[in-house]
């Protein structure tokens, strides 16, 4: 191909092209990268939450590429602005018949947040879902079960949003609406119910551990933590720190290995409810010391006594109200809720978005306040 004389001083006189040759192809892949870098963002970036004093390790880093990510039902959230009284309307009580609570709203937010719960419950049955295929003049009947527990979820919703104000809004005004637990779906997700035995080959405490369940997140660790601590208000509490300590478990005040157990059970169910790990709230210098605890720890106290509260209050009391196929598989209980049914994996649910602001009638069991 090339003259004789080209190819003998080629020869003659080699030339090592490999070295430039890779050190052009390093620089262009580094530029490239670079530029990725700039347009995209660095995807392995961090961005810490410090709860605690240097040191200590209280603090808690996430991928910034992670937090950017938001929660999909954000989106589809239907929310409308209220219709300021002017004063003299007509209530919603005197136009339509058996209204018993949101009574005194006017017939604009009154039907206003009718519309805002078909849509946050059931968006595909519509208004049939709690009134049935019947004339508006029957609405006012009691004749379906959904209308009675959408009346008691309504109260349940004014009285979180009123007396939880320490947990609900512990950050930034945040509130509660329907649309927290329920997504759009008739009943809402990570609900739970009592399961009992676990374990068919072993009695006693036994029973309820060492097998996979939804409560216990997939983990062998007791599969009644919720139940103990959620429903039964059960201490939670670890085994003594020290050895050799003179005390039994029968006596009162003492915390078994079971009680620790069922502890380490709930501390993970939390956890994954929150999308948070173990120093989120807890000192990892000083685990056990409430003095050392950061201030997300006071938070979820009164998140776990607002759940106490739902559970008891609200949702158990329904249980005469439900059919059998909404009551639960093994001892025909009624639904309840934990943290993981309104988080669903985020520190707050629906990432903190503000979704109280335009429904001032469920911010408050009594007159709602319309800026």
């Amino acid at each position: 191909m090339f003259p004789k004389w080209f190819d003998k001083w080629n020869n003659e006189n080699p030339t090592n092209i490999y070295g430039p040759a890779i050190l052009i192809g390093v620089a262009g892949t580094a530029v490239t990268v670079a530029a990725f870098l700039v347009v995209v963002g660095q995807p392995f970036k961090t961005e810490s939450l410090q709860s605690g004093p240097r040191g200590t390790g209280m603090s808690r880093p996430e991928f910034i590429s992670d937090l950017a990510k938001p929660d999909p039902t954000i989106e589809v959230m239907y929310t409308e602005e209220p219709y300021a009284p002017e004063g003299g309307e007509a209530k919603a009580s005197e136009i339509y018949q058996n209204v018993q609570v949101l009574g005194d709203l006017t017939e604009d937010n009154f039907n206003r947040l009718m519309s805002a719960m078909t849509d946050w419950v059931a968006p595909e049955q519509g208004c049939a879902y709690c009134h049935g295929d019947v004339d508006m003049e029957e609405y006012g009947n009691d004749d379906l079960y959904t209308k009675v527990v959408a009346r008691r979820m309504i109260q349940m919703t004014q009285n979180i949003n009123e007396g939880w104000d320490g947990h609900v809004n512990a950050n930034k005004q945040v509130g509660v609406t329907c649309y927290t637990c329920h997504r759009g779906q008739n009943v809402p997700s990570d609900i739970w119910f009592k399961m009992g035995a676990v374990n068919e080959a072993a009695g006693g405490w036994a029973a309820v551990q060492n097998r996979v369940t939804v409560q216990s997140q997939y983990t062998s660790l007791p599969s009644d933590a919720l139940e103990t601590f959620l429903l039964d208000y059960g201490r939670i509490g670890v085994h003594n720190l020290e050895a050799h300590v003179a005390e039994y478990p029968n006596e009162d005040g003492v915390t078994t290995w079971q009680d620790t157990e069922r502890t380490f059970s709930l501390m993970n169910y939390v956890s994954n409810s929150l999308g948070v790990n173990c120093v989120f709230c807890h000192n990892t210098r000083a685990f056990y010391d409430p003095e050392q605890v950061t201030p997300q720890w006071s938070t979820e106290q009164l998140g776990i006594g607002m759940v106490q509260e739902m559970n008891n209050d609200y949702l158990v009391p329904l249980e005469d109200v439900y059919p059998p196929e909404r009551l639960g598989p093994v001892f025909a209980d009624a639904p309840k809720a934990a943290c993981k049914t309104c988080h669903k994996g985020y520190q707050q649910p629906l990432q903190g978005t503000n979704v109280i602001a335009d429904w001032p009638e469920l911010a408050t069991t009594g007159a709602p306040v319309y800026e």
